[in-house]
């Protein structure tokens, strides 16, 4: 047997969990969500979204139907039992569980619907893609996109810790980086998409595009007279309809990228530009993506980075 000094170890250690939990009386009693468990909810969650392609056995089950009812079931009684924990967590009514889970649940036909239109856009939006199969089974977009849609729904109704797990558990995959608390349109498409971040007030609109490395981030963190971080405000960008923003580009701060603009890569960009601008990092020029703007219509000038 090892010579370990292991009770002096556990006495320290245990004296390092009484200081914490005497300065954050909220540690937990009855248990916390677990990793491992949402890790499963979120896979069952797929199969019963896409059972002939994210099935847990690779293959169409022969009754689709009942395969998704029995899978829905699973992971909604699971996912029931993390929710009331976090309920317990933030010492609020653990009965409401059932009431959260059953509106979520009503939600998942909806959300189909919106990751369908999100695949669909992948595949018009990258011309090595052959199939909308090829979409789904390979590509990372479709893993966070996914995780988001689900996670976004438990946000809206104050679930933020279970939300957070399943944000992180599609982060750790892809290392695509969305806050649950994003709002995200239809037909979203993010291209490659590693180092992606966007930000928990970030509100993008319909059929945008976005490349690797893009950071749609907070450009200052307001404090409060205790030096406090201020949460809670709006403090990410706003992106319009059909706005594809490339490579690297980072947007900062509770901006508006208008309407049908390109931002191109490496851009870092600070403020808020109208419909139909081309900002370019790599030359000062003024740049429009269409030559059929309207009379006096201004476009945004280019910020270097």
């Amino acid at each position: 047997m090892s010579d370990w000094p292991i009770d002096d170890i556990a006495a320290e250690l245990r004296a390092a969990r009484d200081d914490w939990r005497a300065a954050h009386p909220r540690h937990g009693e009855a248990g916390f969500p677990s990793r491992q468990v949402m890790r499963g909810v979120v896979a069952d969650l797929f199969a019963a979204l896409f059972p002939a392609r994210l099935g847990h056995d690779g293959a169409p089950p022969a009754d689709e139907h009942g395969y998704v009812r029995e899978t829905l079931a699973r992971a909604l009684d699971r996912l029931a039992q993390q929710v009331r924990l976090e309920l317990l967590y933030d010492r609020a009514d653990p009965a409401r569980a059932q009431e959260v889970v059953a509106t979520f649940a009503r939600r998942l036909p909806a959300i189909r619907r919106l990751l369908d239109s999100d695949v669909e856009a992948a595949f018009a939006g990258d011309p090595a893609a052959r199939s909308v199969d090829e979409i789904l089974l390979c590509y990372p977009c479709v893993t966070a996109i996914l995780c988001h849609r689900l996670a976004h729904e438990l946000y809206r109704q104050g679930m933020t810790l279970v939300a957070r797990m399943i944000a992180e558990l599609a982060h750790s995959e892809t290392a695509i980086d969305i806050h649950p608390g994003a709002t995200i349109g239809r037909g979203f498409f993010i291209d490659h998409g590693s180092g992606v971040v966007i930000g928990e007030t970030a509100v993008i609109g319909e059929r945008v595009r976005v490349y690797q490395a893009v950071t749609l981030g907070a450009r200052s963190f307001p404090a409060d007279e205790d030096g406090a971080l201020i949460k809670g405000i709006a403090r990410h960008p706003i992106i319009e309809d059909d706005v594809v923003i490339y490579a690297g580009a980072t947007i900062l701060g509770r901006v508006t990228i208008g309407a049908g603009s390109v931002i191109g890569g490496n851009v870092w960009l600070t403020e808020s530009v109208p419909p139909r601008s081309a900002i370019h990092q790599a030359c000062a020029e003024r740049a429009t993506v269409a030559a059929t703007l309207p009379p006096g219509h201004v476009v945004a000038e280019d910020v270097r980075g």
